[in-house]
């Protein structure tokens, strides 16, 4: 028995040829997809490295295209380009269209950042040139916390854009006389990008250019077309010994082996480093061709194992399931608190997600996908017209249709056309800047010139005669006194803080880490600027380093009151910054604490969409915690000296007694 070759997560290619099915693939694809949408629906889980899916359709995809190409060849002694690529657009246009068209509109009934750049993102998806869109996009510190609604598309971008060359290179591969030449040369091309995607990461930090480049992330698809040329003769035509009794069950282990590595590997966090990007990625390409190997091996065990018919299901509707569960995430969590989902997903809603998704990708499989593959786009039109003519049914349901196709066409324009260019948390830093760029261009204040609290009557003699006991005085604060060095946290908050302490001086910066304050508190101590109270705050971006802040304090001296400002942002290294700042400040006599963290938290609606940057009421908030942990300072000073004077006091009382006895 024969079926349509099925060649990629988007499901089976009707058409041109068509070879015995090979087994298993549907399951694989199917746990190349439950890996991705766990990842994103539930990131408190245990598949944190569930990224990895994507890479598993990605040598899905470059060996079932590939094979595909090098059957149609066998069978006809061409390859159609014109009937490939109708094809694709066949399997891929139905259902990206409707997503793009019911999400955007929706997006722009919820509002607000989920509308960010969103014309740009719809152009990149439309002309699979998104993960090139995601580059730039992306670019910015801001990038990562804004509510990317078509984020996931940027995998099909690599695709498809390989869809489309890879049909016009492969005869020249094909020019090799040898299946080793051929393998190697495909092998030779992997390792490059490979090794292309360590070295901007290794070399820029860069993760973003390094995991959405076709060029540096093409490893993978590229692996799967030199498995393709591997197994093209021995599938076509098995010899005995891969019939073996032994062989196949050796084959059968060693892809049950592969497909728990994938597992194993998804549950390891990902880092910002070649171990892995792109180590990780590609090991969990090589698993995934072990796995593809064992599951087309002649009469093996594991392609009937991952045919079961749930993984079969799933891997037939993986292309929905992908495409819809991320835009639906973003639209929901964005809907329900106002952020990205890397602010935070409830589980609800990560289960509300899911069995939309479901729900969406099931029914567009059925009643769009399918009948357009099968007959085509005029063929499916052809047949819905003759429905309206003898279905009364069919013919509301066409009216209906039109109307909601319209409205949706609507959504989506007036969604592309009124969405900001910049995000919430962008904004705010913004203000920030231009109010330290106005400070910086004005002089400085030399004091406060807010009216101060009375001074108390010092120590001394009453008009008796009698020796007054002293009397806490703590020093009033000056804006002028105080130097703040932060990220962009501190600065969207700097027009608060301006406004609280008139006279501060703020050197804020985004992105900005722990690392780069020392060189910037020596640069206030050489120029004499360095305030009697220094204001630290660079916590949000990353751990700190805690000799970094042995320098700061050190700059600081005895003289000065060291103010560390925690943070608060949904990262999951902010714990452990928190935790070492109030270790640190416990270890520095003279140093507090200014706990933003626990001042915003009840107020996290005053943060701008991405949970990080606080608006104009955060802001002040952020300003008066700095102004209550100066004060603390002052108050623990003038205390420490009125103790002192006490002392003395009593000390003098007891020698006057003495002295009269």
């Amino acid at each position: 028995m024969s079926s349509p070759l099925h060649t990629d997560r988007h499901g089976a290619i009707h058409g041109a040829t068509s070879g015995p099915r090979l087994p298993g693939l549907d399951g694989l694809r199917a746990l190349a997809v439950i890996l991705v949408v766990v990842f994103h629906l539930f990131p408190q889980w245990w598949f944190v490295g569930g990224f990895i899916g994507v890479d598993v359709f990605f040598v899905i995809s470059g060996f079932l295209i590939t094979t595909l190409l090098l059957r149609e060849r066998d069978a006809t002694g061409r390859i159609s380009l014109v009937g490939f690529w109708r094809r694709r657009a066949r399997r891929l246009l139905p259902a990206l269209v409707l997503l793009l068209l019911v999400c955007s509109s929706a997006a722009w009934v919820v509002g607000g950042d989920v509308l960010v750049r969103l014309g740009a993102q719809i152009a990149g998806a439309l002309t699979f040139s998104y993960n090139w869109i995601a580059i730039i996009i992306g670019e910015g510190y801001f990038g990562a916390t804004s509510p990317e609604l078509f984020r996931n598309l940027w995998s099909l971008g690599i695709e498809e854009q390989f869809y489309v060359l890879w049909p016009l290179a492969l005869p020249l591969i094909l020019l090799l006389p040898r299946t080793w030449a051929r393998v190697a040369a495909a092998g030779a091309l992997a390792a490059a990008s490979a090794v292309w995607m360590g070295d901007i990461v290794s070399a820029t930090g860069n993760v973003s250019r390094a995991y959405y480049g076709t060029d540096s992330h093409a490893f993978g698809i590229l692996l799967g077309v030199a498995l393709a040329f591997v197994l093209h003769r021995a599938l076509a035509a098995p010899t005995l010994w891969m019939q073996r009794t032994t062989v196949r069950r050796g084959a059968t282990i060693l892809g049950a082996a592969a497909v728990i590595g994938l597992i194993g590997l998804s549950l390891l966090a990902p880092t910002d480093s070649v171990r892995t990007f792109p180590l990780t990625i590609a090991a969990a390409s090589a698993l995934t061709g072990i796995a593809i190997v064992a599951a087309v091996w002649p009469h093996a065990g594991l392609g009937p194992a991952l045919d079961a018919r749930p993984l079969r299901w799933i891997g037939e509707r993986s292309y929905g399931l992908y495409l819809w569960h991320w835009p639906l995430l973003v639209l929901l969590v964005a809907a329900v608190q106002g952020t990205a989902p890397e602010a935070g997903v409830p589980v609800w809603v990560g289960l509300a997600t899911l069995a939309l998704t479901v729900v969406i990708a099931e029914a567009s499989y059925r009643f769009l996908e399918t009948p357009v593959r099968r007959l085509g786009f005029r063929g499916t039109w052809r047949a819905a017209r003759a429905r309206v003519g003898v279905d009364a049914g069919a013919l509301w349901g066409t009216v209906v249709g039109g109307l909601a196709t319209t409205a949706l066409v609507f959504g989506t324009v007036a969604a592309a056309t009124t969405g900001a260019s910049v995000s919430s948390g962008e904004a705010v830093v913004a203000e920030g800047q231009a109010a330290v760029d106005a400070a910086s261009a004005s002089p400085t204040p030399s004091a406060d010139t807010r009216p101060q609290p009375d001074e108390p009557a010092p120590a001394g003699a009453l008009a008796d005669g009698a020796v007054r006991p002293p009397a806490p005085s703590p020093t009033p604060i000056s804006g002028g006194e105080v130097t703040a060095v932060g990220d962009s946290v501190m600065l969207a908050a700097a027009p608060s803080l301006y406004e609280t302490l008139p006279g501060i001086r703020v050197d804020a910066a985004v992105s900005r880490s722990s690392w780069a304050g020392p060189g910037i508190v020596d640069q206030f101590a050489a120029a004499g600027q360095l305030g009697r109270y220094v204001v630290v705050a660079l916590g949000t971006n990353g751990p700190i380093s805690r000799d970094a802040y042995e320098r700061i304090a050190a700059t600081a001296g005895p003289d000065r009151t060291l103010v560390l400002v925690n943070a608060y942002a949904p990262r999951d290294w902010i714990p452990g910054v928190n935790s070492d700042i109030t270790a640190f400040a416990a270890a520095h006599p003279g140093t507090v604490i200014a706990d933003w963290a626990s001042a915003i938290d009840p107020h996290v609606d005053y943060l701008a969409g991405d949970r990080i940057h606080p608006g104009t009421s955060g802001g002040q908030i952020y300003a008066d915690t700095v102004l209550a942990a100066i004060r603390q300072s002052e108050n623990q000073r003038a205390i420490d000296a009125y103790l002192i004077e006490t002392r003395a006091y009593r000390e003098a009382t007891r020698e006057e007694a003495r002295i009269a006895q």
